[in-house]
């Protein structure tokens, strides 16, 4: 069974920094997109950022391109993203997810079928 789990959350001043975490266990972890998405209080699950199962391939909401930045370790079997010049906006509960079919990739959230169970982040102004 696929399992994702999330850490790195945490409290952070305005223009502050933080780097989330999100490993997998069960599957076939180096064929897949992995991407992170982000869900404030009262708000829809929205689109953070994705990489493509050889990292070739990044894409990043218009929200927060130039600020955060997303990496994978295959051999290490983690998934990264980089938070920088982080604003109150962006708190909220931050997800790591995986898409049903392997050498898929995009922002889609329909695509993404097995989630983690979510780390917040909040920024303090």
């Amino acid at each position: 069974q696929v399992q994702l789990v999330e850490s790195g959350g945490g409290l952070v001043q305005a223009g502050g920094s933080l780097r989330l975490f999100c490993t997998t266990s069960g599957g076939t972890f180096t064929t897949y997109n992995v991407g992170w998405f982000r869900q404030a209080p009262g708000k829809e699950r929205e689109f953070v950022a994705s990489i493509s199962w050889g990292a070739a391939v990044t894409m990043y909401a218009d929200s927060v391109k130039g600020r955060f930045t997303i990496s994978r370790d295959n051999a290490k079997i983690m998934v990264y993203l980089q938070m920088d010049s982080l604003k109150p906006e962006d708190t909220a509960v931050y997800y790591c997810a995986r898409p049903l079919i392997p050498y898929t990739s995009g922002d889609a959230i329909s695509s993404y079928v097995y989630w983690g169970k979510g780390t917040q982040v909040t920024v303090s102004s």
